[in-house]
């Protein structure tokens, strides 16, 4: 089985996010608060705990180089927790929102992050140094309706964003005096600016993020499909994927060729890319899915359509086999356990809804160490 532990740290998580070391847990119990927890003689001890929003915590992000901590909030605040002697001390971001925050994401040389919001919104904050505050530009009049998730290119400029409007876009978040010129970059366009959109999905968009190159974007539909697309730009080739299975919420690349989705079934799934580019669904990552995934497609519905009506997994169920998964609930975050941005990841995390958060790794799923 590729999960190697699973733990159950509250009634419901919302979001969560690792120390640089791995060797703590942030995460949200469905609450305004911030619950840490440290790894010790191998048993999670909650040694702090960050209590400063005034409504649920929609996002967590820990950097890895500054070992700084970003939450947003639906109370339309963020803030930047520093560890001192005395413990994590919040730093107020200003973002003027007038809705709520969604999620955030620190940016790859983590001098600057950004929030996505139910404002139509897209906040790119940054530190001034003379004021000893954080600070926001602003993306605005771009998106139809709320923005639920965001992903950074590698190269700290460009940004990828999903909205319940159905669209996908990228834009320039380059800020003068905080990114340095490129001559040599494209990217360094006007703040704001917007790169692409793409009007693939027709319902709402959810969980985006960019490969370890950064050549191709992924992202899914509560329509049960996922979308790969191809140097973005002008000349962008898109494909897309159906499942079989409930929507995704989630997504995250292993590698070039990989990518692992997780959503409303509960069960992580395996899409790869074949030499020529084109991506398939491979399998589920848990193996209680491994007959129904090689059922007929009558089943599969059946199997999708009782979930929605009455007869659903996380109901009181004869079947035996559904109760054996890592997770029983919807998973919502997908994060890489690695100590740095790597090319390719063998070990990742999710949680979800049934409060728990499952590590997985895929150095003894030996059909999928090829796409690696």
């Amino acid at each position: 089985m590729a999960a190697t532990s699973v733990h159950k740290f509250a009634q419901c998580i919302t979001c969560h996010a690792w120390s640089p070391d791995l060797s703590m847990i942030a995460l949200c119990p469905n609450n305004s608060e911030v619950h840490i927890y440290k790894l010790s003689e191998d048993k999670w001890e909650r040694v702090h705990v960050l209590q400063k929003h005034d409504q649920i915590v929609s996002g967590i992000d820990w950097s890895y180089r500054s070992n700084k901590i970003v939450t947003v909030s639906h109370d339309r605040n963020s803030y930047v927790w520093n560890q001192e002697a005395t413990g994590w001390v919040p730093t107020l971001v200003i973002l003027r929102l007038n809705r709520a925050a969604l999620c955030v994401q620190w940016s790859p040389k983590e001098n600057k992050f950004a929030v996505g919001s139910g404002a139509k919104t897209v906040c790119i904050c940054y530190y001034e140094q003379e004021n000893n505050w954080w600070v926001s530009k602003l993306i605005r009049k771009k998106h139809d309706s709320s923005v639920t998730s965001i992903a950074w290119h590698p190269n700290n400029i460009l940004l990828a964003t999903t909205s319940t409007d159905g669209k996908c876009r990228v834009f320039s978040t380059f800020i003068k005096g905080v990114d340095a010129k490129d001559s040599g970059n494209s990217a360094d366009t006007r703040f704001g600016e917007q790169i692409v959109q793409l009007d693939l999905c027709f319902c709402w968009a959810f969980g985006v993020r960019w490969s370890p190159s950064g050549n191709t974007l992924a992202y899914v539909g509560h329509n049960s499909m996922i979308y790969f697309v191809d140097e973005v730009g002008p000349s962008a080739a898109a494909q897309s994927v159906a499942i079989r299975d409930l929507p995704l919420r989630d997504v995250l690349f292993l590698s070039e060729r990989m990518v692992v989705g997780v959503g409303f079934d509960c069960n992580p799934m395996v899409f790869v890319a074949d030499e020529s580019g084109l991506w398939s669904f491979l399998r589920f990552l848990d193996e209680r899915k491994a007959a129904s995934s090689s059922a007929k497609y009558g089943s599969q519905f059946s199997e999708a359509f009782e979930k929605f009506y009455g007869q659903s997994k996380f109901s009181a169920s004869n079947n035996v086999e559904q109760s054996r998964g890592a997770h029983d609930n919807c998973t919502n975050c997908i994060l890489p356990l690695a100590k740095q941005r790597k090319s390719s990841v063998t070990r990742f995390s999710t949680s979800g809804l049934d409060g728990k958060v499952v590590t997985w790794d895929l150095q003894n799923q030996e059909d999928l160490l090829d796409y690696l």
